[in-house]
């Protein structure tokens, strides 16, 4: 692992935030591999090096992992299931390390999604539904008619399952695929539970299978069952798209 500053592993760590941390490392109160620390531009590796403060070693910090996974049908976006259920977790098994499915895909839909342990991008991933535009194809039971769907582009009365009634937020759907049962592109910036399912239903439209392709700027290159590391770039990009930039 790179060479990082004392005070910035210690915050890491949850030791103290950076700036208390280099109040600690003046303080004398910080050794390194048993030699006491003062310079504030003193670099370790947190991986490697013994750090103690006031004679105690702090935890190392838990890697960040970032996996993309291609959902299939019927798994459960959890990590466990009281019913027995396969979970997501189940197809990266625990030699990945521990990871977190960030949002979710019901049982019956397939398709991206981002397997995370880093809880500060995770949380502000979920916040962020309201920028982070989520592209879905669904296949529909018979053909809405125009009037239909320009209804679901404007926003559409829908029910929750709690019973509460909420108008959805405008969708850019488009006809993908031209059939007796016809593929859409759907593209969401909000994903409230089976949103989709209840919107083709309130048209009088069953859906009959959904696919996620792709979350802001992570595009689906993987088969079903499929999963791979995201690269640097990929990962620059999420945390950017997070913060709303």
């Amino acid at each position: 692992m790179a060479l990082e500053r004392l005070q910035k592993i210690m915050a890491a760590c949850g030791v103290a935030s950076r700036r208390k941390a280099e109040e600690i490392i003046l303080a004398g109160r910080v050794t390194l591999n048993g030699e006491v620390v003062r310079e504030l531009g003193t670099k370790a590796d947190p991986e490697r090096d013994a750090i103690c403060v006031d004679g105690k070693a702090i935890a190392r910090p838990e890697r960040l992992l970032y996996f993309m996974l291609n959902k299939p049908k019927g798994y459960v976006t959890t990590v466990s299931d009281p019913e027995g259920r396969p979970t997501v977790v189940d197809i990266l098994g625990r030699s990945v390390g521990r990871v977190y499915p960030v949002g979710r895909l019901d049982y019956a839909s397939e398709g991206l999604l981002l397997m995370t342990n880093d809880g500060a991008l995770a949380e502000r991933l979920m916040k962020a539904g309201s920028h982070m535009p989520k592209t879905y194809l669904v296949k529909v039971s018979g053909k809405p008619d125009e009037r239909r769907i320009a209804r679901l582009r404007a926003g559409i009365v829908i029910q929750l399952e709690d019973g509460r009634r909420v108008k959805t937020s405008p969708a850019k759907i488009r006809l993908f695929e031209d059939a007796d049962n016809p593929w859409y592109e759907v593209v969401l910036i909000e994903g409230r539970n089976r949103q989709i399912r209840r919107m083709f239903e309130r048209v009088g439209h069953l859906v009959e299978k959904i696919r996620r392709v792709r979350m802001g700027p992570l595009v689906l290159d993987l088969e079903p069952g499929r999963f791979r590391a995201l690269t640097g770039k990929e990962i620059a990009q999420l945390k950017k798209a997070a913060s709303g930039e």
